[in-house]
């Protein structure tokens, strides 16, 4: 098994002031320092980065190098698989520990991308589309297909993506790294306005995730490790599935690679949805939170929205889904996002998240996902001490 023994969060947003490296050794060293690892110590560093384009750094995994002389030498891998960056550098370091190949490995995920206009950001995210098919198409536009099939399929759930944006956002309020505290109201959500215009039909700027700058990382290590640590939370298990890249071959009605990979994880687990207690999801944009429900098995296709109605997936339900704000409201530097999931879950259940804090939390669900439900990956994390 491999652990989670420390981590380090930048806040997110538009941090003028800091650029790739610097987002990436303020990360990395306050993973260290919460550790209590010497840097000396670590026996490789995988680092999550999309880039797309967006920086010109794109042979960035030595950056973090920059974090301690004792690093110097250590071997550095940057890892990039769309949005799923993070988690997928977080299962590349977990395979070098489970190989034996290694001990102790620093995961590091970061992206810059404010400091650039809105079509710059969307042409280097448009990247992660099938470009044979789906090239000039932004992001917002490849969802708005999601959700248009989704709604010619089920009717229209304008509503219901309301109430998951407006649930995220005052989730975020309880988050200090996030990048908005801003509240807004289902009925401000749900509305096409001057403050909410439509950026795809039918979504809305209230649908859609932010630019964000940040960084996160977390220190993994091996079973003989961690029980030397002060802290532990086990990555208990760990699955990834790929889809067919072309939107053209796929059911845009299901997302049929993400309904996969939960379910395999939660068999390697050994668990059902009752033993979790809380998931923070990859909610690029509101259509995609409302279908993640249903391939969770939280709700039969077409039903995502009563779970909403019923609370199931708000403070206090069931299952409470986004505590930290999400994508839609902590922001999604887009190569930070899944280690950023693992260290919010980690906090979780650990009872540590403060004010997000899911009262009794011990098991909980990470699912970060790479481009338009292509690269799926999920993580049961669970507390050890």
């Amino acid at each position: 098994m491999v652990h989670i023994v420390g981590w380090g969060h930048t806040a997110f947003g538009k941090l003028t002031e800091q650029g790739l490296e610097q987002l990436i050794v303020a990360a990395g060293g306050e993973a260290l320092a919460h550790a209590g690892v010497p840097a000396g110590d670590v026996d490789g560093i995988w680092l999550g980065h999309f880039n797309g384009g967006m920086v010109g750094d794109g042979f960035a995994s030595s950056l973090a190098l920059g974090i301690h002389p004792d690093l110097r030498f250590t071997p550095a891998t940057r890892v990039e698989n769309a949005c799923a960056s993070g988690a997928a550098a977080i299962f590349s370091a977990r395979d070098a520990i489970e190989s034996g190949r290694c001990k102790v490995a620093l995961v590091i995920g970061a992206e810059k991308m404010t400091h650039l206009p809105t079509a710059e950001v969307a042409k280097g995210l448009g990247h992660a589309s099938y470009q044979a098919e789906e090239a000039g198409l932004s992001f917002p536009q490849v969802f708005a297909g999601f959700a248009r099939a989704y709604f010619d399929k089920w009717g229209d759930h304008t509503s219901a993506l309301a109430q998951i944006a407006a649930k995220n956002h005052a989730n975020a309020m309880h988050n200090p790294l996030a990048q908005l505290h801003k509240p807004l109201s289902v009925e401000f959500c749900e509305q096409v306005s001057d403050k909410n215009p439509m950026v795809a039909d039918p979504l809305k700027v209230t649908d859609c995730s932010l630019v964000s700058d940040g960084a996160a990382a977390i220190l993994l290590v091996s079973d003989d490790v961690a029980k030397t640590m002060p802290r532990a939370v086990r990555l208990r298990a760990s699955q990834q599935v790929n889809d067919y890249l072309p939107m053209s071959r796929r059911d845009l009605t299901a997302f049929e690679g993400p309904r996969l990979a939960i379910a395999r994880v939660m068999e390697q687990a050994g668990m059902t949805l009752n033993d979790l207690h809380l998931a923070e999801v990859h909610d690029c944009f509101t259509i995609a939170e409302l279908m993640i429900y249903e391939a969770m098995g939280l709700a039969e296709p077409g039903q995502g929205a009563r779970l909403l109605a019923e609370g199931t997936v708000m403070p206090g339900g069931a299952m409470p889904v986004n505590m930290s704000g999400g994508l839609k409201a902590k922001g999604h530097p887009v190569g930070a996002t899944g280690v950023s999931m693992h260290v919010m879950v980690a906090r979780q259940v650990l009872g540590q998240a403060e004010a997000m804090q899911v009262p009794g939390a011990q098991t909980g669900l990470v699912f970060n996902m790479g481009g338009s439900g292509v690269a799926s990956y999920a993580s049961v994390l669970e507390a050890v001490r």
